[in-house]
């Protein structure tokens, strides 16, 4: 346990104290020139901080200067904080008290403890008196570990604010120290810390050992420094401050400088009281035994107790079909909160798959986003419109040259709009954005789910949605963006789909690892998708079919690589596990088939071109 730990920073904030240039070199910060000799530095002789150790050491032979920062702060009068300073190089002389004995407390003393629900037994304990000439002047002497006299603390026992400057003040130009630290048994690695005196003479009188009390209120931390060596003695603090305002004083700023367990009251233990000594008087000793002997861990942001947890059964979570029966019987369908990676070879139609999930999502009733980093915007919603209408929607036309297009009928077309009008977004990729006002796809993506509703988020693909950054290597970035796209779907519970090429590979099986780029990338998501073409010589190049595999399933733990059969349909762009079963319906239709259309005369020709 130690009052400062380096940090780079302090040795920066050095450099720029003593104004001397520094450059960093690997774990080192080279100064221009030695602050210690003020030589110039070279290659070799030079003057440099470790940024790990925080040690110095000038090279040159005539100076030799080594060190760490806590002697840099003492002979240069750097600081390095109060607390630092005032353990490590403090130089200021503090009041001396000549009294051979400790006091002995005195009637009034005695009566005014007793009014508080304190026997004389413990007043004569810590030696609670009053001013030799003003009995209404309670005094309360701090002695430290080894029964030196340091502190005295006066209080006025008939205050009265109408009257009165002050109710409590100390001795000036004392050491400040904690009250009752001659009474702890050091063998007990358990201290209890109050707001005051009172207070922790409550707790004595209640039988908890080692209360001692903070000498000027829940504000003042001077004795911190005076007492570091003390408080190393304990491994658990036990914080009993006063309880005002649903707040415990005193506690959040132990909870960051003890390094130890930091404990509290429990907020119903204090029962409607403010301290412990007002427990004392409604509620008995026993009420502040208990109250300590239930005290709780400082409750971490991210720590919690494992009983704690909601219980959650899988088949009740939300989800939505992918719309592959097979798939669905793996995985269960795609569960909000998972970041899903979706991988195959280049062409083989993965960005596809990616879509046609997306319009899946918008049939279960979820908004959408897209992110498309190769398709211009309308080709996008020409491919995504076809997936949407279906094979009985879709029109053929076919050039002299024998080139087949295709195209949503003119008349089911607005009825396909309105149907994902609100609910389906896209990335706009035809703002060509100024780089100094350039917004990240991350806050894009955030703003998708907070602003437009979207729960499911599709980001095609991992190498266009990274922004270069030259600073850090391209698998540095890549996980930092990945785990960054897996913290969004769990924090908001969306489920993103990310679309990744695999490595190039020859001869060998995909792995999960075999996602170009950082291997920390299947860590981090929770379903991993590759779908691709068969391989084999007998299988032509231009075939239909398709494989669709799970190589990693978080939530149940079953995969399959041997690989779900598919096949596409190149007019709707749809992807089916069968062969002859293309033509579902997502919910569009049913407007669509109430819409009246006029008969066709007879003798009327109906324009069509045909190349």
């Amino acid at each position: 346990m130690a009052l400062y730990e380096f940090k780079p920073e302090d040795a920066e904030a050095f450099a720029s104290y003593v104004h001397i240039p520094v450059r960093r070199r690997g774990n080192e910060l080279i100064f221009k020139k030695c602050p210690f000799c003020g030589m110039t530095s070279t290659e070799k002789e030079k003057f440099a901080i470790n940024l790990t150790t925080g040690q110095y050491h000038c090279f040159r032979a005539s100076c030799s200067a080594k060190g760490n920062m806590i002697s840099l702060s003492r002979q240069f009068g750097f600081s390095l904080s109060n607390a630092v300073d005032e353990y490590y190089r403090s130089v200021k002389q503090y009041k001396r008290f000549k009294v051979s004995e400790k006091p002995e407390p005195k009637p009034a003393a005695v009566a005014y403890m007793e009014s508080r629900g304190i026997s004389e037994e413990i007043t004569r304990r810590y030696h609670i008196t009053v001013q030799k000439d003003r009995e209404n002047i309670l005094v309360f002497p701090f002695y430290d570990e080894k029964n030196v006299l340091q502190f005295i603390k006066y209080r006025k026992t008939d205050f009265d604010k109408t009257k009165d400057k002050s109710k409590e003040w100390c001795e000036a130009d004392c050491k400040t120290i904690l009250f009752g630290m001659d009474q702890c048994n050091m063998e007990n690695d358990t201290l209890v810390l109050t707001e005051g005196q009172i207070d922790s003479l409550s707790l004595a009188e209640a039988g908890v050992e080692n209360a001692v009390s903070v000498p000027t209120g829940a504000n003042g931390f001077t004795w911190l420094p005076h007492c570091w060596d003390f408080l190393c003695n304990f491994n658990t603090l036990i914080v009993f401050g006063d309880y005002e305002k649903e707040k415990i004083t005193l506690l959040d700023e132990m909870y960051n400088r003890f390094n130890g367990t930091v404990k509290h009251i429990r907020p119903e233990d204090y029962r409607g009281c403010k301290d412990a000594n007002e427990i004392l008087r409604k509620f008995g000793k026993e009420a502040l035994v208990d109250a300590v002997a239930q005290a709780v861990p400082v409750k971490h942001p991210k720590i919690m107790p494992l009983a704690d947890v909601e219980q959650v059964e899988l088949g009740k979570l939300e989800k939505f079909s992918s719309g592959i029966q097979a798939l669905d019987r793996i995985l269960g369908g795609f569960y909000f909160g998972q970041l899903i990676l979706l991988t195959g070879e280049r062409g083989e139609g993965k960005s596809t798959l990616a879509s046609q999930f997306g319009s899946f999502a918008v049939a279960a009733g979820y908004n959408v986003f897209f992110y498309s980093g190769e398709l211009m915007n309308w080709y996008f919603k020409a491919w995504f419109d076809g997936q949407v209408a279906g094979s009985e929607f879709v029109n053929r036309f076919v050039a002299s040259s024998g080139f087949a297009s295709y195209s949503v009928d003119n008349c089911a077309l607005p009825i396909i709009e309105k149907w994902y009008r609100d609910r389906v977004y896209i990335y706009d990729n035809n703002i060509l954005a100024d780089k100094s006002e350039e917004e990240t796809l991350l806050s894009t993506l955030e703003m998708a789910i907070k602003q437009y509703g979207c729960r499911v988020l599709v980001v095609d693909n991992l190498m266009t949605a990274m922004v270069d950054d030259t600073s850090v290597d391209q698998y540095r970035q890549q996980t930092i963006f990945v785990n960054a796209l897996a913290k969004l779907a769990k924090r908001y519970n969306v489920i993103i789909f990310l679309v990744a090429h695999p490595r190039k590979r020859t001869g060998m099986e995909f792995d999960n690892d075999d996602i170009a780029g950082s291997s920390n990338i299947t860590n981090l998501v929770d379903v991993v998708l590759r779908y691709s073409r068969p391989k084999g010589k007998d299988i032509p190049v231009d075939t239909a079919e398709r494989e669709l595999k799970v190589y990693k399933n978080r939530l149940t733990g079953q995969t399959n690589r041997v690989g779900i059969k598919m096949f596409f349909q190149p007019e709707t762009k749809r992807i089916s596990e069968s062969s002859f079963d293309f033509d579902w319906r997502l919910g569009w239709e049913e407007e669509y088939e109430q819409l009246e259309f006029l008969p066709v005369r007879d003798d009327e020709n109906v324009p069509f071109e045909n190349g």
